[in-house]
């Protein structure tokens, strides 16, 4: 039986708890349940650093999901936050083919009719895919939010745009692994959508020193995450998941993680090269094409994104202008 993990709050003491997914009901997950080691509340970071203890555990709660075992509850009962607060953030740039060919062609980087632009293009990322890196910067933790929470749009500009991506997230420490081995150390998956204030990308009074992710990207609530962690052994192969984001209905982003230009398992080795990775730390893959830059259309008061992406759930975001409220 196939289950996720989820962080939610109590009602009674506004506390956030862990809680397990299983045909669609949710199972509150407490000490009474589910025996980890220390003396720590059950959280999803704990059963991810004990997951040699937990896993057969939950394997065994989420066999009684639908046959009428106490403690079930319907997902319409209980009030979302981010899945889990992971310790670091990275985010890989410019990781999916196709994405990067469009903005080639959105930015005329060169002369050229579109499609020849396209053809040289495609011809840079094949030989970065055969010969070069990962490019990843750092994310914030304080920018996350829950897969339901409302996206305030700060009012110093009207130039935010989403990115809905897959998110790997790390399962035990991993420093300088290969990419062979790398998937290892992936405990499971969640979805994000990397909210961005284009903007304030590149820096005009200093262009030398180049991208600002820093202000671009890390306001309150511009990292929607979840509204599952799915452990990695229900994922068959993480280049094989549809990413789609719907714009009040309309299909804006949807394209498989095949487009990568690193894998998964690349992403994670490459990282952990520079840096130990840690438990319950994310790994975002990047954006696929499809988001506000490439249609010429940024988030508006009013606006609803529904993201999916295979086995990841669904995050629905009601967008309200900081100014307009």
């Amino acid at each position: 039986m196939a289950y996720s993990l989820l962080t939610f709050e109590d009602p009674v003491t506004g506390t956030e708890r862990a809680g397990l997914e299983s045909a669609g009901l949710i199972l509150p997950l407490t000490a009474d349940n589910l025996d980890l080691p220390g003396d720590e509340p059950v959280s999803v970071e704990n059963i991810i650093e004990h997951w040699d203890k937990a896993e057969a555990q939950l394997d065994r709660l989420a066999a009684s999901a639908g046959t009428g075992s106490p403690g079930w509850r319907a997902r319409s009962e209980i009030t979302l936050r981010a899945p889990l607060r992971p310790r670091q953030i990275l985010q890989a740039g410019a990781n999916y083919r196709k994405h990067v060919i469009d903005l080639a062609v959105a930015h005329r980087d060169g002369e050229g009719t579109d499609e020849e632009i396209r053809e040289r293009t495609a011809v840079v990322m094949d030989k970065r895919a055969a010969e070069g890196t990962p490019y990843f910067f750092i994310g914030l933790p304080t920018a996350m939010a829950s897969a339901t929470d409302d996206l305030i749009l700060p009012g110093y500009s009207q130039t935010h745009d989403w990115e809905l991506e897959v998110a790997a997230v790390i399962g035990q420490r991993a420093f300088r692994v290969t990419p062979e081995e790398a998937l290892d150390y992936v405990f499971g998956y969640t979805m994000v959508n990397d909210i961005t204030t284009r903007e304030l990308v590149f820096r005009k009074d200093m262009p030398a020193i180049g991208s600002d992710w820093f202000r671009s990207k890390n306001a309150p609530g511009f990292l929607p995450t979840g509204p599952v962690v799915l452990p990695a052994k229900f994922v068959e192969d993480p280049q094989d998941l549809m990413v789609t984001l719907r714009l009040n209905g309309d299909i804006m982003q949807q394209e498989s993680t095949a487009d990568m230009i690193f894998t998964v398992a690349q992403l994670v080795s490459h990282a952990s090269a520079q840096m130990p990775l840690l438990p319950g730390d994310l790994i975002l893959t990047g954006s696929p094409s499809g988001n506000g830059a490439h249609w010429g259309r940024m988030l508006r008061d009013g606006d609803v994104m529904e993201g999916q992406i295979t086995g990841l759930g669904t995050q629905l975001i009601h967008c309200k202008d900081e100014v307009a409220r």
